[in-house]
Order: structure tokens, then C-alpha cells, then sequence
């Protein structure tokens, strides 16, 4: 029986794309198996989701911080009740072993929960004035709608570490999730509509970014982008949107080196430069990409990395074995 198919998240309410278009994910360790059939959605979409979030926008930066920080600790609870489901979700879907994904869904609690203590941290700064009875202090506010872009890497914890510092700070939010890995998103999004996050607060859209994502760039009811992705897509990101005096944050691509120095415990190196080269199999911008390694112990730090390499657990990411 094929998957029944996903919805979009938009003003509190399941949505198909506004053509009725979709398009179906396959399994990357087995292709003939369909993972899910989701929304291919449009501009259209993305304009009905700034809409609903912009309308959203005023009663929930009205909310006291703590009151925000209440749907967060609620939405946290929800990932960890169904943390085994979405970890199996995002394995099937992207190929991520499943003890990573475990961990990253663990992750994203975490992440909400750290982002709720936010409610109760300083939201501004008081100063002396240079003169006598006067105020002189700023205070942080929210812009408004926030449009994000997130890629298929880690498919629920960098949604949830963009989404959370926006939310609780009172924005609103248009996430668009990586095309290649929506289901494990759209987890997120159902764990929010439990805890009973108002209306509009935020709104989920999958398919392709050059359709849903480039709309949210474009549109100038959104006052803050932030994106994951490439780093040619990202300077088109960031072009158009501060040419429309857009805020803008963008996490692009690395080319990290891992530094061994000769006092180094070389164990804990190798499996450092391991885990950093060859967990999600190399594929995230935080990856171990050259090693330098000091002359006296560049002989025994390779004959041991090589070692490590070759005893790693190769095949199916289903298996809680499987290292790659």
C-alpha cells in the first residue's frame, strides 16, 4: 500500500498544495521503496503561509515570553514520545544510521527546552545617562514573519534550532523544509499543533526550494531569512533579500580542518577525526575535510586512523550497528 500523502502546515490547518501537485521520496538505501508522497508546493503556498503567519504575528509577540516558552516545554515533550518514530522516519528517508538519528531527534528537544529558558533571560540593557533624569536603555523586539530554509542533512535539528530562537523572541515563522527529507520536518510541525501552538505561529511547506523557498525570499511581507544550503544558493539568498533591506543569516558549506598536535591522545584523535569525517557520511558542513597532524606523531596517528577506518561498520542504516 503506497503511503498516504503528507500535508503542509498553514494557519493551524492540513493543507495540500494549492495546484494539488506532489512528488514522492525514495528510500536512498533501498530506491524501490517509497518513503512518503508530500506536497509540491509553490508560491502560492509560501504567499498563503506569510499570510497566515503575518496575521499571526501581533498576538503572539503580545504574549509574555513565559507564555511562549509554555508550547515549546509541551512540543519537546511530543518529540520525545515519538522520538523512536522519527528517528526510523529520517533513516528511511535520508540514510542517516539510525543511532545518529536517534540522537539528533533527542537533539531537538534538547534544543527546544534550551530555547525556552530564553523567556526569562535579559531582552534588553539599561545605561547610566549623561544627564540627570533620563532613560537611556534598548530593548530587542521581533521583526515579524521569519522565512526558513533548511536542507536535507539533519532534517530535524536545524529546523528546530532556527525555528525556536524565533519563536520565543515573538516572531512568526515559514519553515520550509529540505526537499529530499520532508517527513522528518513535518514531525516537528505536528508536535507544535499538540502542544497547541496558536494559529499561524508556524507554518510548514515542503518541496522545492527554487518554488516555495524562492517565494519566501522574494516576498517583502518576510522581514528575516535564514538559510542552509549551498554556498552558490546562498549568495543568491542573500542578493536578493538584502536588496530588499532584509535581514539575513546563511550557514553555508566548510572545508574544516581537524588539527592533531604531538602532545595529543591519539585515540581520542582517531576517533574525533572518525566520527568527523565519516558520521552522516561526510555529508554536512561541519565535516572533517583535511588533517594536519604534527611531524613526530604523524606516523602512529595514521597507521591508527587507517586501522579505524577500516574496522568501521559499513551497510544497511536501519541496523543501530551501521556506523556509515
Amino acid at each position: 500500500m503506497p503511503p498516504t500523502p503528507a500535508q503542509n502546515l498553514i494557519g493551524g490547518a492540513w493543507r495540500d498544495s494549492a495546484t494539488g501537485e506532489t512528488y514522492e521520496k525514495r528510500s536512498p538505501w533501498r530506491p524501490s521503496v517509497v518513503t512518503g508522497v508530500f506536497p509540491a508546493s509553490g508560491a502560492d503556498d509560501a504567499h498563503e503561509a506569510i499570510a497566515a503567519a503575518r496575521d499571526a504575528f501581533p498576538a503572539w509577540a503580545g504574549l509574555p515570553a513565559p507564555a511562549r516558552a509554555a508550547f515549546f516545554f509541551r512540543a519537546a515533550d511530543a518529540i520525545e514520545a515519538r522520538l523512536e518514530r522519527i528517528a526510523q522516519d529520517m533513516t528511511a528517508e535520508m540514510g542517516k544510521p539510525l543511532r545518529e538519528a536517534r540522537m539528533e531527534a533527542a537533539r531537538a528537544a534538547a534544543i527546544l527546552r534550551y530555547s525556552a529558558g530564553e523567556a526569562y533571560r535579559p531582552a534588553g540593557e539599561v545605561y547610566e545617562p549623561s544627564v540627570p533624569r533620563q532613560a537611556l536603555y534598548t530593548r530587542r523586539r521581533p521583526l515579524g514573519v521569519a522565512g526558513l530554509i533548511t536542507p536535507w542533512n539533519f532534517p530535524i535539528a536545524i529546523p528546530v534550532w532556527k525555528l525556536a530562537p524565533a519563536l520565543i523572541y515573538g516572531n512568526t515563522v515559514v519553515l520550509k523544509l529540505g526537499y529530499e527529507a520532508p517527513r522528518t520536518g513535518l514531525h516537528v510541525a505536528e508536535c507544535f499543533a499538540e502542544a497547541g501552538l496558536p494559529n499561524g505561529v508556524l507554518n510548514v511547506l515542503t518541496g522545492a526550494g527554487s518554488t516555495a523557498g524562492a517565494a519566501l525570499v522574494a516576498s517583502r511581507d518576510v522581514r528575516a531569512v535564514s538559510f542552509t544550503g549551498s554556498v552558490a544558493v546562498g549568495h543568491a539568498v542573500r542578493n536578493e533579500a538584502t536588496a530588499r533591506n532584509c535581514r539575513v543569516q546563511l550557514e553555508l558549506g566548510g572545508h574544516n580542518p581537524m588539527l592533531v598536535m604531538a602532545d595529543a591522545e591519539l585515540d581520542r584523535a582517531v576517533e574525533a577525526a572518525f566520527a568527523g569525517a565519516f558520521w552522516s557520511a561526510g555529508q554536512k558542513c561541519t565535516a572533517t575535510r583535511r588533517i594536519l597532524v604534527e611531524e613526530p606523531v604523524y606516523d602512529a596517528f595514521r597507521e591508527k586512523l587507517l586501522a579505524r577506518v577500516a574496522a568501521a561498520k559499513v551497510g544497511d542504516p536501519s541496523d543501530p550497528e551501521t556506523e556509515v
